[in-house]
């Protein structure tokens, strides 16, 4: 009887210092060192204007109506939801998958004004894995720069030359390809007109 008690107390000691270790201390030690070496990253890479903050250059926001650019559709939540990221889990095979990008392509040729021999990025009609992303193709923005410089009354040069000032390059300069910040391009736009 001593064994097995013996054995159940080391068990119990082995889980309380696996909990405070794995649950407690590690968590910890790995915001202090975000903290401490990305302090921006770290605390959400937050976007404030006034005061007030805006958002986070980290997740999309919705954007609609002709003056600012558009994000990617959202799979997450009602849309850049961070409590329900992800994606759709639809595959290339599915009818709803296909039949949603065909009506989202169709919407964005009107909306932008593009005739059906422009081919339109795929960012603009589908949903990234998270369903978070707040960047665009480049590609994307300079198709939707015309609308946007119609409609918030500004010379097109002008907007084109906001994208290419507000685009990102790969990171690490390998990974990805140049992509623009919808939100950051957005507020430079309104803070432009």
């Amino acid at each position: 009887m001593n064994a097995i008690m013996s054995e159940i107390r080391t068990a119990l000691m082995s889980t309380l210092v696996l909990v405070v270790l794995v649950c407690c201390l590690y968590p910890l030690a790995v915001r202090g060192a975000g903290l401490l070496i990305f302090p921006r990253n770290a605390a959400g890479s937050l976007i404030t204007r006034a005061g007030t903050i805006t958002g986070s250059e980290l997740i999309g926001q919705c954007f609609t109506g002709p003056r600012y650019f558009h994000t990617r559709p959202s799979a997450a939540g009602k849309g850049y939801d961070a409590a329900n990221s992800g994606g759709s889990n639809l595959g290339p095979l599915s009818k709803h998958l296909r039949d949603t990008v065909a009506e989202r392509v169709a919407a964005y040729r009107q909306e932008n004004g593009l005739g059906p021999d422009i081919r339109v990025p795929a960012d603009a009609v589908t949903a990234s894995g998270s369903g978070l992303d707040p960047h665009i193709s480049v590609r994307n923005a300079l198709l939707q720069a015309p609308r946007v410089a119609h409609a918030a009354g500004m010379n097109p040069e002008a907007v084109r030359t906001l994208i290419h000032a507000h685009t990102e390059a790969p990171d690490a300069l390998l990974f990805g390809c140049p992509r623009v910040n919808v939100l950051t391009l957005n507020i430079a736009l309104h803070e432009n007109r």
